[in-house]
């Protein structure tokens, strides 16, 4: 059965199949959460701490192996080969083009780690490190960018291949996980309860991912509002705050990505570049330049250290340990997302150039940014200027401590205010770039044809907000992160089939000799 939707510019219509089971899997994952969110929370992290315990290991070889297959593919012959026809030109520009996956890959999250994710690490010092010493704080933002590397973007893009293939080469209709595994597991399978299976498993997390990075971007505008005009911190206040996100998200998903999703990405890169630039200006600039300096030559020097530390010898999973499992967990949950939103903008580009520019384009952005944000908030805290240690383990926490720096620097309000929009626009180009792939996913239109009709697009906005509202409303926002890095794990499997049948299709067209550029 399908639900049509009306007054469609292309006629599309919702694949119920999919649809409502994950909305009502969604519903039922939360209410008892919502419900027991303490009891949940324990629960749920008692869950992970096994798995940390007992397959830490695992975590760091698949993220590492697919940093290697991600190497070996761009770099083979399958890395020539063109993702539509050989003469198809690529629909971006190198900047639009990495614009979009920056704004895609980091999102918000790296306003927030970028400039305190130092103070976690300082506290929690890894290798036998004295905690809150110099050297301790030196680990914290080659920590930070390290988990904006690599591995990170390996995860994200790995997938990308296969769907990349399936809908501009293969010119397969339907934009689905289930679609790029079908070489693999076989039509039986793909037409089945299998592959249906399959496809609410991306759903599911995806919306589970969505709604949470909504609710989690929210406290980092309402911290610097109240500290910015006093304002008390009510869900009022962040109703208003989170009606605005959805309002914006939505106009960018509903105008598509050509005059919506590439505006907004592009446009923020020069906003979060004017921002870099005025921090380094009327802050600390020479410290900033050299601490940066200091970050990469450590980071480069620890890089494997830090890549393969299991903690094996210690007495229980450090820090640093269980925050990259963690991680990497959480990366893994929105693997698909980002591979099949890369795969729809990718046509015209060779498998080389996709993978790439999502290894290193966010990766040199994420970087800049925790040098100049990290740098300024040391800085702050070795001068004296803000205790941010002190406010972080006290209680008041890492958004309280980010609006206490911004208004260390001079023309606080300036820096305050201009931090909040770049937090806000990358928060929006996250979601809209979201909510665009789920309307494509979802959509029983020929997605190798066209874009999403506008229409599911709304109807797909529509379900993320008032999952976001509700979870923010009932405070079952924690739990809920839990569990989506816990559904990583199924996701894993998913991924090494993509990687397997992006390979398989490849060879069985030949497609190294015929659909390469010439």
């Amino acid at each position: 059965m399908m639900i049509d939707v009306s007054n469609s510019k292309k006629g599309a219509s919702l694949d119920s199949k999919i649809f409502w089971p994950s909305v009502i899997i969604i519903i039922a994952l939360c209410i008892p959460f919502a419900l027991y969110e303490s009891s949940s929370v324990d629960l749920l992290n008692g869950i992970f701490d096994v798995i940390v315990n007992n397959f830490g290991w695992g975590y760091i070889w698949y993220s590492i192996i697919l940093v290697g297959a991600g190497f070996y593919i761009a770099f083979s012959k399958y890395g020539k080969v063109v993702l539509g026809s050989p003469d198809d030109k690529p629909q971006f520009s190198m900047f639009e083009y990495a614009s979009i996956l920056i704004a895609m890959g980091l999102g918000s999250t790296i306003m927030r780690t970028g400039m305190m994710q130092w103070a976690s690490v300082a506290i929690n010092s890894p290798f036998g490190v004295e905690p809150l010493s110099n050297e301790a704080i030196m680990w914290g933002n080659p920590y930070g960018m390290f988990l904006w590397s690599l591995q990170t973007f390996a995860i994200f893009v790995m997938s990308a291949p296969a769907m990349g293939y399936i809908l501009h080469v293969r010119k397969r209709p339907l934009l689905r996980i289930s679609e790029a595994c079908r070489c693999v597991l076989g039509d039986k399978f793909t037409e089945g309860i299998g592959g249906k299976i399959l496809d609410i498993l991306f759903l599911v997390s995806i919306v589970a991912g969505a709604g949470c990075t909504l609710g989690l971007g929210t406290p980092i505008v309402t911290t610097l509002l109240s500290k910015m005009f006093g304002l008390k911190i009510t869900f009022g206040l962040t109703l208003i705050i989170t009606i605005v996100w959805i309002i914006a998200f939505t106009a960018s998903a509903y105008l598509g990505i050509e005059k919506g999703i590439k505006r907004l990405s592009t446009f923020n890169m020069y906003l979060a570049a004017a921002f870099g630039i005025f921090v380094l200006l009327v802050g600390p600039g020479v410290f900033i330049l050299n601490h940066f300096t200091d970050n990469i030559g450590f980071l480069l020097k620890n890089y494997i250290d830090i890549s393969f530390y299991s903690n094996s010898l210690g007495a229980g999973a450090g820090y640093i340990q269980k925050y990259t499992v963690f991680w990497f967990a959480y990366c893994a949950t929105w693997a698909l997302l980002h591979s099949v939103f890369a795969a729809t903008i990718s046509k015209g580009r060779t498998i080389k150039e996709m993978i790439l520019t999502y290894f290193f384009a966010p990766l040199f952005l994420s970087w800049v940014a925790t040098g100049i944000l990290g740098g300024l908030s040391i800085n702050r805290y070795l001068t004296g200027a803000v205790p941010v240690l002190d406010i972080v383990q006290n209680g008041g926490g890492s958004l309280v401590a980010i609006g206490e720096v911004l208004a260390s620097l001079p023309m606080p309000y300036v820096a305050m205010s201009v931090f909040l929009f770049v937090t806000m626009v990358f928060l929006i180009t996250t979601l809209d770039s979201t909510t665009y792939t789920i309307a494509a996913y979802v959509s029983t239109d020929d997605m190798s044809k066209n874009e999403p009709s506008q229409n599911v697009r709304l109807i797909t906005c529509f379900m993320i907000s008032v999952f976001a509202l509700v979870l923010m409303r009932i405070g079952g926002l924690a739990p809920l992160e839990v569990v989506s890095g816990l559904m990583g794990i199924p996701i894993i499997f998913v991924q090494f089939i993509t990687i397997y049948a992006a390979k398989k299709m490849i060879d069985e067209d030949k497609a190294w000799i015929h659909n390469i550029r010439k």
